[in-house]
């Protein structure tokens, strides 16, 4: 018999042994095993029945919500936005706290904090804020930038400067320029130029045709 056929042989017996312990294992576990399957099945038929029949009924309604509420917000009327009217809107705060498992609930928490800095309460601005969980190019970033301001009327710098740096570290070419200036002029504010300088030539060198890069030349002659 030559090499390959041996070979071949060797191979087949291998497969046979490994499909004989296969079935050996099966048969021995046989209960244990359709046991963890039907948990499996009753696992998923419970999440699709969750799903269906709880979460995407629970997202309409929040969505819903979110509208009314949404409403009184684009009219600037931030206490009727976070609180509800008592009739037609139950407010920012109460969509986060009922639907927080939500798209929309989620997007309230970020409202909500926008409505507080309005009002003029910053600690509960900060603490909204701080709840919205999204990753986008614009928005999110917007609000790590609101935190930023709340601190700043807080007079709390240090941990203003560290939210508008982490709002800049997004290199939105619309954005991070803003923020890259807010923390510039309060590093100006502390006495601290060196790093002001810095913000400003990133300002000159990586947004040169952004609205903060069209004058940033000033702001350098006037720390050299």
């Amino acid at each position: 018999m030559s090499k390959k056929a041996v070979k071949k042989q060797d191979e087949f017996e291998h497969v046979e042994h490994a499909l004989t312990a296969s079935e050996a294992f099966i048969e021995k576990y046989q209960k244990q095993i359709l046991y963890g399957l039907g948990i499996v099945a009753v696992l998923v038929m419970a999440f699709l029945a969750i799903n269906n029949f709880y979460v995407k009924p629970r997202s309409a309604e929040a969505a819903n919500e979110m509208y009314k509420s949404q409403q009184y917000f684009a009219k600037d009327s931030f206490l009727l936005a976070l609180e509800g009217d008592g009739f037609e809107s139950i407010g920012f705060e109460a969509i986060s706290s009922d639907y927080s498992f939500t798209a929309s609930g989620n997007l309230a928490m970020a409202y909500a904090g926008i409505c507080h800095y309005h009002l003029g309460e910053y600690e509960d601005a900060i603490k909204y804020l701080s709840g919205y969980d999204a990753d986008d190019q614009y928005f999110s970033i917007t609000v790590l930038g609101l935190i930023g301001d709340c601190y700043v009327e807080l007079g709390e710098t240090d941990k203003a400067v560290r939210f508008f740096s982490k709002a800049a570290e997004s290199e939105n070419e619309v954005l991070a320029p803003v923020y890259l200036k807010k923390a510039a002029l309060l590093f100006e504010s502390t006495g601290e130029k060196e790093k002001a300088l810095q913000n400003y030539q990133t300002i000159k060198d990586k947004y040169p045709l952004s609205q903060e890069g069209q004058d940033v030349d000033k702001y350098i002659t006037h720390l050299q």
